[in-house]
């Protein structure tokens, strides 16, 4: 069986930035990429909001610098998925889908979170073309344009909000007769001049050319006066959740009624010594390129001093 002092499950910028300061604290960090080798950014276009890129970068280009800045340090970094963990006692071992196994002394968890999506082959079709799951990343190339954003809760409002400061016009696709979202929220979209609230629609569709144009809505689908409408919108900001990536986890880590993972006061920590999470699978609210990095940073340095105390 192979042993690890630093194993890092997982890679974007929380894993990335992970290996980093693992391998410059000589841990000799081993990093397994998991199902989307660079994590979600790498299904985005231009990054405007991460320091270092005064000119952008795309989201791809980005986790490559990181991962060979990992490397470059000496990071083992590998494509495949961990399948199984036992956080029963140290070291912990941990199985790949291959069957192959390791042993941890620590473990650094930075596998995410992935946005959700209403299933429609035209958000495929149109991704990084009009189709996003972040208004605060991309809503900046929609300035004085007009967008759709769906869903019907807190973050789907604050999405909206976002984006009625930068674009023309929004629209609130909401499949419900009503929002969900807190009572402020609720009045804050109300009131807002630019955007229109489109309760009982649900979009089966996206058109354009070189991108996204419009979207095909049903109003009151099922109901006898169902009827379909087209909007025009130049972007679609799919705002309905995130799944964090812990399933593997559940069994040995506490998480909240979503699914991400619980840490201790505010670090990296988890109830079990030497098990470290970074990145957008502990964090509901922010999930950004460069908090997940200083995530990733700090568990790192977590393990570390686990190590050395140890």
């Amino acid at each position: 069986m192979e042993h690890v002092k630093c194993l890092i499950i997982g890679s974007g910028p929380a894993g990335y930035t992970a290996a980093i300061y693992a391998s410059r604290a000589n841990l000799k960090p081993v990093e397994y990429c998991g199902l989307l080798t660079g994590g979600q950014l790498t299904q985005t276009t231009m990054v405007e909001n991460f320091p270092g890129y005064p000119q952008g970068v795309l989201g791809g280009q980005m986790m490559n610098d990181i991962r060979e800045q990992a490397e470059r340090f000496g990071a083992d970094i590998r494509d495949g998925i961990i399948t199984k963990v036992d956080f029963s006692k140290a070291p912990y071992k941990v199985t790949t889908e291959e069957g192959g196994e390791i042993e941890a002394d620590t473990v650094i968890i930075a596998t995410g979170a992935s946005a959700k999506y209403l299933g429609l082959d035209d958000e495929k079709k149109y991704n990084g073309m009009g189709v996003s799951a972040c208004a605060t990343c991309d809503g900046f190339f929609y300035r004085k344009k007009t967008v759709a954003v769906v869903g019907g809760g807190d973050t789907a409002c604050e999405d909206a909000l976002y984006l009625a400061g930068l674009a023309k016009k929004v629209y609130l696709i909401v499949r419900k007769p009503f929002l969900r979202a807190s009572k402020v929220m609720q009045e804050r979209v109300m009131n807002a001049e630019n955007i229109e609230v489109l309760f009982e629609h649900n979009t089966i569709g996206l058109y354009g050319e070189n991108g996204v144009e419009g979207a095909h809505l049903v109003k009151r689908r099922g109901e006898a006066d169902e009827e379909k409408v087209d909007i025009q919108i130049d972007g679609f900001f799919l705002a309905i959740g995130h799944k964090p990536n812990s399933d593997v986890f559940k069994e040995w880590l506490e998480t909240d009624e979503v699914g991400y993972i619980k840490t201790i006061d505010g670090t990296p920590r988890t109830k079990i010594p030497g098990v470290f999470v970074a990145g957008d699978v502990a964090d509901p609210v922010y999930r950004q390129a460069i908090t997940a990095a200083a995530s990733g940073c700090k568990a790192a340095l977590e393990a570390e001093r686990y190590l050395l105390n140890k």
